[in-house]
This record gives structure tokens, C-alpha cells and sequence, in this order.
């Protein structure tokens, strides 16, 4: 007798509570159970079915953290084929069609687990319920709707469009069928979270603005205080866990690294839960141009060069088709060996529908081949390979073992942002033209 799907083994059976029917007004049965879906997160599973008028309904919720930042998962539909791509759509999740110009707002009381049909369905189903009263009280309305409705039939039956995912949770997903390799259907974009949404996924903000403003201060004379040795030293202020959020430290070093620039390193360790994390971000202005190193690796000397990715920063390596969009993992100072590690154990913890029964035999042996492939990269294994890093703000570093000589195996092209790169940077929107030095 084969399990369920993706099921908790500490949860032998689903819990049963009698709920009302929203449909009859009699009492139905809902059943729950915890879940957790591999290299995912946990989910709770609610099912609802009433016996007196036959209505079922199903959803998911998170039961899972909120990551650090929202993103965007901007998701080109060619054919119909694609409208078979598994997708999970969070509490928090906004839809749009673009070609429509049609927004599907967020609703925190359903999440979903579904495709790209299963969405295009559920809008239909939708927008079609209100139809009738539309059509005798304002028959513009629904002329215009009918007309969309025609559209998102012609979707499901494999017209083109651009589907829009918005989650300012971060926990949304879109299957990549091209993994280990970037999907070229699928652009993901992370950007920090407004006051707003943050209240919206009800976190809070202990701190008033004056608070906020002191603990800048604060922060900025912090990086000023150095030691009698002239040595910039650690600097300790509280902050909350955000696994636990019981209140913990963050630790902060201003360093300066030879032949780069001044960076901000912090780093979290909770007492209460366990939960660690590093932080680095990069000082001064922001670059002019972006930067794309290459690393040409020949030995495993070259794994012990220190690194510095920054949160803006992409990253390859060719041989083993590894591509990294911006914004993956976060800033890290640490050695090429490390951060290769890191980049393992990410990808092995949170790619979703790589394992499962949803993922297909050939995907898996691909998948397992891949993470093989970079393993022995990290263990020095494999050998020549490149390592290349592209960061459209100029604040990554490779270290250059032949420092203040060129290195021979490490070759750096600037090169000009486009406009788009400047619109996710948010550089767009900055106008310093009435700006004058005192």
C-alpha cells in the first residue's frame, strides 16, 4: 500500500472537526493534516466535504517562516505544455496577467498547490460567477468581462501570455524545468519589503521612526569607535530571531578589505533556537558600472581564495551548469570552497519538485548528477573550471593571489547597465540632478 503523498510520518492520520457548510448551512467535515513537501517547507492540508449538499473545498496554508525579502516570479507561457508547470501560490500571493492588465489580489485565508491551469481555471471560475447579475445591471461590465473570460479560454488552450507572481512573504513558487540551469521562462526578482507589507503579513516593527533614527546613529558611530590600536572594533545591538523571534544579538564589523573597499559584516547566532546567520554588505557609493569577474580554476589552491558576494551578485559556473540569479543567498564573505558549499546545501534543502512523487525519473538521475558535479567541485575533484561572477553594483571581490600584480587566471570586464538592470537596482527613480556641493 503505497503512503500519501508528502506525508509528515510524525502525523500518522489527518484530524477531524465537524464545520459548518458555507453552501447548506449543515454541518460538513474538514480534515486536517501537517504536511511537509520536500526541499519546500511545512503546509497544512484542509479538505472540506459536506454530506447533505455534496460542496467540497480544499486549500493550503503555510505553516512555514517568512523569508527575509518578497519577490516577483515573472513567468512566460508558450504553449500549451506549459500550462502543466506545477506552481505554489502562498497566502500572501497576488496574481497578474499582463496582456489582460488583470490583478488577482491576495487572499491570506488560501493558498494554493495547483499548475498554471489550475490558476487560469480558478480566475475563470471567478469572474464567470457574477456574470448573470452583471448582465442585467450594467452590461458594459460584463461585455468586458466576457471578453476576458474568452481570452483565458484561448490561454488554456495554449495562447501565449505572461503570468505575474507577487508575494512579499517570499514563499511563492514556479516549477523550473530546466534545473539545474536557469529557466529562461522564469525571471525572479527579490526587493525588500515597505512598512505595508510588512504589516500585511503581520510583522511587526517594534521600533517607532525616532527609535529607528537612533539606532542609525548609533550604528554610523558604531562603525567610527575603533580601539587603542587603532583596530575597528565588534560592535553587539539587540534585534529578534527571524526563526524564533526571541530577542538575540547581531554582531557588526566594519572591515577593510586590501585592493577593494570597506564592507559591513554582521552576523546573528540565537540562543533560544539555534539560528545562525552572516550578512555582508558592501560601504561607500554606488558604481558607476557593473562588474563580471572570471576565475579560471586549475587546482585547489584557487578554492581557498576569499570571496565576497554581495546581495546583487550572480553567479556560474558553465562546466556544470550552475547559474545563480541575483540576490541567491544573500551576501557572503567566505572562501570560493565555502560558498560553493553554501550553494550546495541551498540548492539541495530548497529546490522544490526535484523529489516527490510529481518529479519524473530522468529529473531526479539529472538533479542528483548536478549536485554530484558540485561536490566535487567544492572537493577540488574536477578540475579546470570557471567561476564567474557578474554584480551590477561593482561590490564583489575575488581575491587576486598575485595582489598589486594583475592575476593571470582572473580576468574583469566593467561594462554599462541597461535600463532594466537600473529599474530592479531602483536607480532609476533616484534624482540627484538639483543636488549641489555646498
Amino acid at each position: 500500500m503505497s503512503e500519501p503523498i508528502f506525508v509528515d510520518l510524525s502525523d500518522s492520520k489527518p484530524t477531524e472537526i465537524e464545520s459548518l457548510c458555507m453552501k447548506c448551512q449543515e454541518n460538513g467535515i474538514t480534515r486536517i493534516l501537517l504536511s511537509k513537501i520536500p526541499h519546500f517547507k511545512e503546509i497544512i492540508i484542509m479538505a472540506f466535504e459536506c454530506p447533505h449538499c455534496g460542496f467540497r473545498n480544499n486549500e493550503l496554508q503555510s505553516a512555514g517562516s517568512v523569508n527575509e525579502r518578497g519577490h516577483t516570479i515573472t513567468l512566460s507561457i508558450l504553449n500549451k505544455d506549459d500550462m502543466n508547470r506545477q506552481i505554489v501560490k502562498s497566502d500572501y500571493c497576488s496574481l497578474k496577467f499582463i496582456e489582460l492588465d488583470m490583478e488577482i489580489p491576495a487572499n491570506r485565508d488560501r493558498g494554493l498547490l495547483t499548475t498554471v491551469e489550475g490558476l487560469v481555471s480558478n480566475a475563470i471560475d471567478d469572474l464567470s460567477a457574477g456574470q448573470p447579475i452583471r448582465k442585467a445591471t450594467d452590461e458594459a461590465v460584463y461585455n468586458r468581462i466576457e471578453e476576458i473570460l474568452a481570452t483565458m479560454n484561448e490561454y488554456k488552450e495554449g495562447k501565449p501570455f505572461t503570468l505575474v507572481l507577487d508575494d512579499p512573504s517570499g514563499n511563492s513558487y514556479v516549477e523550473n524545468r530546466c534545473l539545474p540551469s536557469q529557466d529562461p521562462q522564469i525571471k525572479l526578482r527579490w526587493y525588500t519589503r515597505t512598512a505595508e507589507q510588512q504589516a500585511f503579513l503581520g510583522l511587526q516593527n517594534d521600533q517607532t521612526p525616532a527609535e529607528e533614527a537612533a539606532a542609525r546613529a548609533a550604528r554610523v558611530v558604531a562603525s567610527e569607535m575603533v580601539n587603542e590600536d587603532g583596530i575597528p572594533e565588534v560592535m553587539t545591538f539587540p534585534a529578534n530571531c527571524p526563526s524564533c523571534h526571541a530577542p538575540c544579538s547581531t554582531n557588526m564589523h566594519v572591515m577593510e578589505i586590501p585592493h577593494f573597499k570597506e564592507v559591513v559584516i554582521m552576523a546573528t547566532n540565537c540562543e533560544h533556537c539555534g539560528y545562525k546567520s552572516n550578512e555582508v554588505k558592501a560601504g561607500g557609493p554606488i558604481s558607476d558600472k557593473g562588474r563580471k569577474i572570471t576565475l579560471r580554476m586549475t587546482d585547489a589552491e584557487d578554492l581557498s581564495r576569499d570571496i565576497l558576494k554581495s546581495e546583487t551578485c550572480g553567479l556560474s559556473i558553465p562546466e556544470i551548469n550552475l547559474e545563480l540569479t541575483p540576490g541567491t543567498l544573500g551576501g557572503r564573505f567566505t572562501t570560493v570552497e565555502g560558498l560553493i558549499r553554501q550553494v550546495h546545501d541551498e540548492l539541495k534543502d530548497r529546490a522544490p519538485f526535484i523529489q516527490g512523487d510529481s518529479a519524473s525519473e530522468e529529473g531526479k538521475k539529472r538533479w542528483n548528477k548536478f549536485l554530484e558535479n558540485l561536490t566535487a567541485v567544492a572537493d577540488g575533484q574536477r578540475f579546470p573550471v570557471t567561476l564567474i561572477i557578474d554584480d551590477p553594483l561593482s561590490n564583489s571581490y575575488l581575491q587576486n593571489l598575485y595582489a598589486p600584480d594583475p592575476d593571470p587566471e582572473i580576468t574583469i570586464e566593467d561594462y554599462e547597465r541597461d535600463w532594466q538592470t537600473n529599474e530592479d537596482l531602483g536607480l532609476n527613480d533616484m534624482k540627484l540632478d538639483s543636488y549641489q556641493e555646498s
